[in-house]
């Protein structure tokens, strides 16, 4: 028997929001929502990279609330900082870092070749 195990690195939304200096969710998932549109105009399935789910808040008197989340891929992020606001210092250094990191493995493929 052969078992294959396939392990899926991701970043919640919600958490890489504040980061990427979005104060609202509103406005950071339109960068969400443009970036899935790149992904799909690409060829590539979205829901390989950007997976819908939901998460628990705490509220007053002991209540909780279901919001809107979204797990992201490397990828994922990646197309979320080129769709960001890059008036946005956190996003121009997210699309900085991506593009470097581009370049590294761009050059490392060439070494091998």
């Amino acid at each position: 028997m052969i078992w294959t195990v396939v392990i899926i690195i991701y970043w919640l939304a919600r958490e890489l929001q504040e980061l990427l200096g979005y104060a609202r969710w509103e406005n950071f998932d339109e960068a969400i929502r443009r970036a899935m549109a790149s992904c799909e105009t690409s060829g590539i399935d979205v829901l390989d990279h950007f997976r819908g789910v939901t998460k628990t808040i705490d509220m007053p008197k002991n209540a909780t609330r279901d919001i809107p989340d979204y797990m992201l891929t490397r990828y994922a992020c990646y197309l979320v900082a080129q769709n960001g606001d890059p008036r946005k210092e956190e996003i121009a250094f997210a699309q900085s870092y991506f593009a470097l990191q581009t370049r590294k493995q761009e050059l490392l493929e060439d070494i091998k070749t």
